[in-house]
């Protein structure tokens, strides 16, 4: 069994972050493992605060792991400010693991800002580099482009190679903002770019999907490799779209449904 680790921040609904990834690790066949680098307090109905977890605590959570258990694959989300992303960047670069994930999540899907604006930089600068497959939406990476949003596939495409010209080996470039008929993804690498298609879903429970995914290619990868893990990825986050409203959760924006294949 694969043994995969979520660095990312805590949503105590349980639809987004440290959780979903949780889940997703287990709906997949993998071992779990979590470091919370932020607290939230937030539900369906939005954000109502962030707390950045003491650097040195997450050194800690990062070491007492590392030295105990081999970790296969990391995903990395919310790191909230300069200060979290510099002290995981070093811990990545002293202690490295065999593949790293980035969701370059800035925004909660209500509109709370997940990451402070003067850190969108040092996500630039320091974690692109480190990672294998950063997992950015259009807005995200227009954030971290300095440019505006893309509106077609062209434009989401050239911007995927800029993204890849920043350090990352691979980039899946996601299109759920773009006014289509479906959701087109765009995997960019040094080998070239591969599209793939998603019908769009229609609900409102959406909360947690980018974390989802992202999660999901950390648990795939082991056993499946870069492209064969997103699509795999993404077949699991639109089952989980699909049967979303499944769920009574929360007066908001619900949770996907990680265990959809298996509860009735």
């Amino acid at each position: 069994m694969n043994r995969i680790l979520t660095i990312a921040g805590s949503d105590p609904s349980g639809g987004a972050g440290i959780q979903a990834d949780l889940k997703a690790f287990s709906a997949l066949g993998t071992y779990g493992m979590s470091i919370i680098a932020v607290l939230t307090a937030q539900s369906t109905q939005g954000v109502d605060g962030v707390l950045p977890v003491p650097t040195e605590f997450i050194e800690k959570q990062y070491h007492s792991l590392y030295k105990d258990i081999k970790v296969d694959a990391v995903k990395m989300g919310a790191l909230a400010n300069t200060e979290v992303i510099n002290c995981v960047a070093a811990l990545l670069e002293e202690y490295p693991i065999p593949f790293v994930v980035l969701d370059t999540v800035m925004i909660a899907k209500g509109g709370h800002p997940l990451l402070v604006e003067d850190a969108v930089s040092a996500i630039r600068d320091r974690m692109l580099p480190l990672a294998d497959i950063i997992t950015p939406n259009i807005p995200e990476a227009a954030a971290l482009l300095g440019c505006v949003e893309a509106t077609t596939e062209e434009e989401m495409i050239a911007q995927g190679k800029a993204l890849l010209a920043l350090g990352p080996k691979a980039v899946l470039m996601k299109g759920g903002h773009l006014e289509a008929d479906v959701s087109p993804d765009f995997l960019v690498t040094n080998d070239g770019v591969e599209r793939f298609v998603s019908p769009r879903i229609q609900t409102k429970n959406t909360h947690g999907t980018g974390c989802t995914l992202s999660a999901s290619i950390a648990a795939l990868y082991p056993e499946h490799g870069l492209s064969e893990a997103v699509r795999l990825a993404k077949a699991y986050i639109d089952g989980a779209i699909a049967n979303a409203d499944k769920l009574e959760v929360g007066k908001g924006i619900g949770p996907t449904h990680h265990f959809y294949r298996w509860w009735s």
